[in-house]
């Protein structure tokens, strides 16, 4: 069975056209690498472009959606496989049990939630699947150096943030998913 890559992405395309060529580049290499998207299920903003484009291209793509958002016809009915679930949280955790890679690109809070959630989790060792940073146009900047200060300040490891892989090209991010060795100091 191939390996599964979970995107978290914004429900936005953002207003430079440099995003969805990420998303549109990303998807191909997703499919090129024989992974299996897994994403947030929407049918708009960059995890649109992201799964039409993983679809078009003949790859496949495992959509989770929430029962209030499937309710408003947001999923896209494009995808391999769609799966409605109860809520956001019931959400998050089928996306993590369908996923070997956590990957977020550019997107809002939502995205932002999504990722440091899954970053929480590796922290506390419940999991010691990759996650990365796709940094496309220096998205994510702020964050790393707001997470460089947490460590600086001695409120994180530098060993929990040196096992999230930042990355700006999307086939050295893939082979850094692939390559991962996790190394990590325990929180507690």
């Amino acid at each position: 069975m191939n390996k599964t890559i979970c995107v978290f992405c914004g429900s936005s395309a953002g207003n430079d056209k440099i995003y969805e060529t990420a998303a549109i580049n990303f998807a191909k290499e997703i499919v090129k690498n024989n992974l299996t998207l897994v994403y947030g299920g929407g049918n708009f903003g960059i995890m649109g472009i992201l799964s039409d484009t993983v679809i078009s291209n003949g790859g496949k793509v495992i959509g989770v959606i929430p029962k209030f958002l499937a309710d408003k016809n947001l999923g896209s009915n494009k995808i391999t496989e769609m799966k409605t679930v109860k809520n956001m949280h019931e959400r998050k955790k089928t996306m993590y049990e369908l996923s070997d890679y956590f990957v977020a690109m550019p997107g809002g809070i939502g995205t932002l939630e999504e990722i440091t959630e899954i970053l929480t989790w590796k922290q506390l060792s419940l999991h010691k699947k990759p996650c990365a940073l796709l940094n496309i146009n220096h998205f994510f900047d702020h964050l790393i150096q707001f997470l460089q200060t947490a460590v600086n300040n001695g409120f994180m490891k530098q060993s929990h943030l040196d096992n999230l892989i930042i990355e700006s090209d999307y086939t050295q991010l893939i082979n850094k998913l692939e390559s991962y060795k996790f190394n990590q100091e325990e929180k507690f």
